[in-house]
C-alpha cells in the first residue's frame, strides 16, 4: 500500500505542478484519488502527517525575526485582515446556513468562527515559492507579505496550543528555563558541534521533536508550540538559516503526508464542490481587504497590490485549524474536505494573478492609486538616482565587485542599487554609494527616464527573472543607456541576447579570469 500512495503522490504531484500549480495539490487530490480507488490508509500515515506539522513550526520559528514582526505594517495588517476576514467569512457560511437546507450546513455557530478563521489565513508555502520564482524575497513588499504570513503562524499556533483546553502543569515554568542565557548558548554549542553534514540535520529534529515537542508535552502544552518556541531560541544562531535549509527536504517529505491524509478523510460530493468554489470566488474580496489594509499603513499602492496578490489564496495552516476542528469535535470531517478543496482551488486562481502582478498594476494603476496615502512609508519613497551615470543593480559579491572597479573611471557618479535594507546599510558603511530600491519596479524606470538618462546600467542581480524583467523594462522605457548583465547559464545568455543585452557568464568566463591572475601571479602576460 505503501508504494501504491507513494506512485500517486508522484504521478499527480509531478502532473499538477506541470500545470503551474503547487505539488501540493496534486498530494490533496492524490489522497482523493486514492481514497476512490478503495485503498486503505498505510499504518503510520498520521505520525508522518504530524512530524510534518511540527517540522513546519520549527522551521518558522527559525526564520522568525521578533523586530521585524513588531513593525506596525506587519502586526497591524495582521490582526485587522484576521479579526476582519474571520468575521466576514463567519457571515457567508451564515448565510448558507440560512439560504440553503443542506446537511453541510447543520452546524453549530462555534463551527462558523471556526471555519471563519481558518479560511483568513494565506498560504506561506505558496507565497514562499512564489516569491522566491520571482526573486523577491528580499524585497520590501515581500518581507512585508512573509512577516504577514509568520504572525497568521504564530495566531495558528496560539490557537492549537489552547484549543485541547488542557491546563498545564506546575512543570510548565520549567519553559523559562529556554530563556536564560546559560541554557541558550548550551544550545548554541551543541548546534556548533554538529558540523555541517547529517548531524546537523539530526541535532534540528532532536530540538524540534525532543526539547521541544516532547519536553513541552511533558509539562502539559501543546508539544507544536514546544517546536516552534524552539526554533525562535535558535533564531539568532549563526547555523539558523543552515539548519532551516537542510531539514527543508525533509520537512517537506513529511508535510506530503498530512495532505495525503487530509485527502483520504473522505470524498467531496457537488454540495461540497460547490462550497468551495464559492469560498474561492470570494477571494478578491479576502484580497481586496489585504490592499484597503496594507496601503493604510503608507505603502505605495505597488507595493501594497503586489503584496496583497502574494496572499490570495487559502492556507495549508487553514487545514491544520479545521483539521483540529474536527479532532476536537466543532466540525464535521465533510468541512475539512470542504477546506481542502478550498486550499486547492485558491491555489489555482491566484497562480496567475501573482505571477502577473505588474500587469494588473499597470493596467488600474490609477484605480490602486486612489488609496494611496500623501504620506508614503520611510522605506517605501520612490528612489532618486540623483547625477549617478553609472548603475549597479544588485550589490551581492558581484554587484560589490563591478563597483569597485568601475569607481575610479566615474568618481562621484556610479550608484549602487541593493532592494535588501540590510545589505545596502552594510554597504553603505563600507564607504560605498549605495540605495535601496526594486529594479524591477516599472515606476522606477519611468522615473530615470523622466529625470535623464544613464551612460551605464549592470544588472547584477543573482536572480536571472530579475535580471531579463529589468532589462525589459529598460528596453520598454526607451533608456539610452548600454546595458550589461551577468548569467550562469548559456541558455540565459541567449535570453539576455535576445534582448540586445551582452552578459557576463560567471561560470565559464571565471575560468578565464583565473587562468589571468595565475599568469599575473607567475610574472607572464599570456601565451
Amino acid at each position: 500500500m505503501l508504494v501504491t500512495l507513494v506512485g500517486f503522490a508522484f504521478l499527480f504531484g509531478l502532473l499538477l505542478s506541470r500545470l503551474g500549480l503547487p505539488p501540493m495539490v496534486g498530494f490533496l487530490v492524490a489522497g482523493f484519488a486514492y481514497n476512490l480507488a478503495g485503498f486503505e490508509p498505510p499504518s503510520g500515515l498520521q505520525q508522518v502527517a504530524d512530524l510534518g506539522v511540527t517540522l513546519l513550526l520549527f522551521t518558522i520559528g527559525l526564520k522568525l525575526d521578533l523586530k521585524g514582526l513588531a513593525k506596525t505594517e506587519i502586526w497591524g495588517t495582521s490582526v485587522a485582515h484576521i479579526l476582519v476576514s474571520t468575521v466576514f467569512f463567519t457571515v457567508v457560511i451564515w448565510l448558507g446556513q440560512q439560504i440553503f437546507p443542506l446537511p453541510l450546513f447543520d452546524i453549530s455557530f462555534m463551527a462558523m468562527l471556526v471555519l471563519g478563521f481558518a479560511l483568513s489565513f494565506s498560504s506561506t508555502v505558496f507565497a514562499v515559492k512564489v516569491l522566491e520564482d520571482k526573486g523577491d524575497m528580499s524585497t520590501f513588499y515581500g518581507k512585508v507579505a512573509i512577516g504577514i504570513l509568520v504572525m497568521q503562524d504564530v495566531f495558528a499556533v496560539v490557537f492549537l496550543a489552547v484549543s485541547e483546553g488542557k491546563y498545564p502543569t506546575v512543570w510548565a515554568l520549567l519553559v523559562f528555563l529556554l530563556l536564560l542565557p546559560l541554557v541558550r548558548k548550551f544550545i548554541y554549542k551543541l548546534l556548533d558541534s554538529a558540523g555541517h553534514g547529517e548531524l546537523l540535520v539530526l541535532s534540528g529534529l532532536f530540538f524540534a521533536l525532543g526539547a521541544g515537542y516532547e519536553f513541552f508535552a511533558a509539562v502539559g502544552l501543546k508539544g507544536d508550540l514546544g517546536a516552534l518556541i524552539l526554533g525562535v531560541v535558535i533564531a539568532n544562531h549563526p547555523k539558523a538559516s543552515e539548519l532551516a535549509k537542510s531539514l527543508f527536504s525533509f520537512k517537506e517529505l513529511m508535510l506530503v503526508g498530512f495532505f495525503l491524509s487530509v485527502g483520504m478523510q473522505g470524498l467531496p460530493d457537488v454540495p461540497m464542490l460547490l462550497t468551495a468554489v464559492v469560498f474561492c470566488l470570494l477571494l478578491p474580496v479576502k484580497t481586496f481587504l489585504y490592499y484597503a489594509i496594507v496601503v493604510r499603513f503608507g505603502l505605495r499602492s505597488r507595493t501594497s497590490l503586489f503584496t496583497s496578490l502574494s496572499l490570495a489564496n487559502f492556507s495549508e495552516f487553514g487545514l491544520i485549524v479545521a483539521a483540529l476542528g474536527v479532532t476536537q469535535g466543532w466540525l464535521p470531517v465533510d468541512w475539512l474536505i470542504v477546506v481542502a478543496m478550498a486550499v486547492s482551488v485558491s491555489f489555482a486562481f491566484a497562480s496567475p494573478f501573482s505571477l502577473r502582478s505588474e500587469n494588473a498594476y499597470q493596467r488600474f494603476k490609477l484605480f490602486w492609486d486612489r488609496f494611496q496615502r500623501g504620506t508614503l512609508h520611510a522605506q517605501d519613497q520612490m528612489l532618486d538616482t540623483g547625477d549617478a551615470q553609472v548603475l549597479v543593480i544588485g550589490m551581492g559579491r558581484v554587484g560589490t565587485g563591478v563597483y569597485d572597479e568601475l569607481m575610479p573611471l566615474w568618481p562621484d557618479r556610479i550608484l549602487g542599487i541593493e532592494h535588501n535594507a540590510e545589505k545596502a546599510d552594510a554597504e553603505r558603511s563600507a564607504g560605498r554609494n549605495v540605495k535601496v530600491g526594486d529594479a524591477t519596479d516599472t515606476d522606477f524606470w519611468n522615473s530615470i527616464k523622466a529625470a535623464n538618462s544613464k551612460e551605464l546600467i549592470v544588472l547584477a542581480m543573482p536572480s536571472h527573472h530579475s535580471n531579463v524583467y529589468a532589462a525589459q523594462q529598460i528596453r520598454n522605457a526607451g533608456l539610452g543607456s548600454h546595458v550589461v548583465a551577468i548569467a550562469k547559464f548559456a541558455e540565459e545568455v541567449h535570453e539576455l541576447e535576445a534582448l540586445g543585452v551582452p552578459s557576463f557568464n560567471m561560470y565559464s568566463e571565471a575560468g578565464s579570469g583565473l587562468a589571468r591572475h595565475a599568469l599575473q601571479a607567475m610574472g607572464k602576460s599570456g601565451l
